[in-house]
């Protein structure tokens, strides 16, 4: 029985890849010989002394700041919690000068029954007036900015004479000696005629003016 003998050949690279691999071995040699040691081991990113005397200062001036905010704000606690009546020039002067929403609704150059409710409430309470609008809800709030954006003052001043009368604490005077809460009654065309008008006594007429405007506001209103 005769033999048979066989071997594989090993595969041979093309000269054009053999070349190849040698240029791009070559390459990567030339890039790595060629990069600073420094680069390849120092990752860590380096602050000047400048930078950090800027840094530094950026930090004192912003602290400065916010103490000053604190001692401004301060001040002005103890100036409202004073009222008007115990306050100096002083606190005055301080007041209008650093109460920004105070020095905003100032700054408008409106009288009194030009600004809205909430403007008026802020007022009162940073002047150290008698807090009335305090006394008006929300939705009696933005009754009495309708009647000022109207025009109708007489009608916005018929509101804040209610909001008067609700300082007087839960009992005040009705028609025919009746008594009512004021906090807890609403503002209606009924309860303004039987109950609020009666409240305030005033001889020359014009609070009993007021109250009728009111009334008519309210009537013309509900009938929109």
């Amino acid at each position: 029985m005769s033999s048979i003998s066989f071997s594989i050949r090993p595969t041979q690279q093309s000269p054009t890849s053999s070349a190849m691999a040698a240029k791009f071995t070559a390459q990567q040699t030339r890039v790595s010989t060629s990069q600073p040691q420094s680069a390849v081991n120092d990752s860590s990113t380096t602050i000047s002394q400048a930078a950090r005397d800027a840094l530094a200062a950026s930090s004192a001036s912003s602290s400065a700041t916010t103490d000053i905010d604190k001692s401004v704000e301060a001040r002005l606690a103890e100036i409202k919690a004073k009222g008007a009546v115990n306050r100096s020039l002083e606190d005055h002067d301080f007041l209008f000068a650093n109460d920004k929403r105070l020095a905003e609704i100032t700054a408008q150059g409106k009288s009194p029954d030009k600004l809205t409710a909430d403007e008026l409430d802020y007022m009162q309470k940073a002047a150290g007036f008698i807090n009335t609008m305090a006394n008006l809800s929300p939705a009696e709030k933005a009754l009495y900015d309708k009647a000022v954006a109207s025009g109708n003052s007489e009608a916005a001043a018929g509101i804040s004479q209610i909001a008067f009368i609700r300082t007087m604490g839960h009992t005040a005077g009705g028609a025919d000696g009746s008594t009512y809460d004021p906090l807890n009654t609403e503002i209606t065309a009924a309860n303004i005629g039987k109950y609020f008008s009666h409240s305030i006594v005033d001889p020359s007429g014009k609070a009993q003016s007021q109250f009728q405007a009111l009334i008519q506001y309210l009537q013309d209103d509900s009938a929109v």
